[in-house]
């Protein structure tokens, strides 16, 4: 029987209402701490129709912050703040993924801790800016880790694992895609180290195989996802062969076997055509647990990916900000609502929990 885009979907552990997902979305609406704001109880509860809600970006620790307002998971207070989220997604039917990021380089010295440099492969600044001090600044030039500080950071994504699973998550989604920590490490334009982590495709691999090992570990593989970019130029990213890359990528993330992995088509955000035949299908075919896409996807590619066993889930970014009810609206062919763009980015519910949904509309 040909799948569905509504129909209902194992994950794992866990049964999702439909193929549906919402897309992480940075929101900068973090309280002092970084502590989740309570008004994401209300946002993310709204949107738990989705099939998966995939959280905003959390930082795994201090240093892995690397725009203002954006919430953490390694400190008890972060725990306490996401526990309402979780519950109230659940209360509702839905279940909800954790993504977990170090920005690396994408960073400024302002959220830094004591001010310090931010942290990279190497110390190579990355050409983007940064959003802090509620306006967008280049990021600073950041220092290049010292082999010894490495495992460091692998267990503080083991950690913030063990804390989702505290908090009530699902499962979590490690952001290896758009650029930042993870994948500075993959790519030759960002990484030029001489060390274990450096030089060969096998030893810039080695940091997302450590990471996912470390949470795998922690949580186990059917609560663990993985996110891909191979061809974004997000934050500045740069390589000189990513179809050789990410064929090796897979081979160590199939191995591994984390319940899915989402990947990003085409330039995060922006053109699915950005590396004109890039050949993702290949990249799909080296991997037999879950597969999920994101980028630019509307509902008629959305049914044909699904029906066609191209993909097992499709993510929607900007529709779930809009239209709590995207699902819904997706099923009814209905509009979205227009975005706000001019409340994307901190704030409080102008933008954020203000949009209605076709029942409140009377629609």
């Amino acid at each position: 029987m040909t799948a569905s885009l509504f129909d209902p979907y194992r994950l794992g552990g866990i049964t999702l209402t439909s193929r549906v997902v919402m897309a992480p979305l940075t929101r900068n609406r973090a309280i002092a701490g970084t502590v989740p704001n309570p008004l994401s109880v209300k946002y993310y509860a709204q949107r738990a129709t989705a099939g998966l809600i995939v959280t905003e970006a959390t930082q795994v620790s201090d240093t892995a912050q690397g725009y203002q307002d954006t919430p953490g998971l390694h400190t008890a207070a972060q725990i306490e703040g996401w526990k309402p989220i979780t519950e109230a997604v659940h209360a509702k039917g839905g279940h909800i993924f954790v993504q977990l990021w170090h920005v690396g380089r994408v960073s400024h010295r302002s959220l830094q801790p004591g001010g310090a440099a931010p942290l990279a492969p190497s110390a190579i600044r990355a050409e983007t800016k940064t959003y802090v001090n509620n306006q967008f600044l280049e990021v600073d030039e950041p220092r290049a880790l010292e082999t010894h500080e490495i495992p460091g950071i692998v267990d503080d994504f083991r950690k913030a694992a063990a804390n989702a699973i505290a908090a009530g998550f699902d499962g979590v989604e490690i952001h290896a895609a758009n650029g930042y920590l993870i994948d500075q490490f993959l790519r030759d334009g960002a990484n030029q180290r001489t060390d274990q982590y450096g030089g060969s495709i096998e030893n810039r691999t080695r940091f997302l195989k450590e990471v996912m090992e470390a949470v795998i570990g922690e949580i186990g593989a059917d609560r663990t996802g993985v996110r891909l970019s191979p061809v974004t130029p997000a934050n500045g990213l740069t390589d000189s062969d990513p179809a050789a890359l990410f064929a090796h990528v897979m081979d160590v993330v199939e191995k591994l076997g984390p319940v899915y992995v989402h990947m990003i088509e085409g330039a995060t955000g922006g053109p699915r055509d950005i590396v004109p035949g890039f050949d993702f299908e290949a990249l799909h075919k080296r991997f037999s647990r879950t597969w999920m896409v994101n980028n630019g996807y509307d509902k008629a590619l959305a049914e044909q990916v699904v029906a066609s066993g191209k993909a097992d889930l499709v993510a929607f970014g900007k529709p779930f900000i809009s239209s709590p009810d995207a699902v819904e609206r997706l099923k009814r062919n209905a509009p979205f609502n227009d975005l706000d763009r001019d409340h994307l980015y901190g704030g409080g519910e102008k933008g954020y929990t203000d949009y209605p949904t076709l029942e409140a509309a009377g629609t």
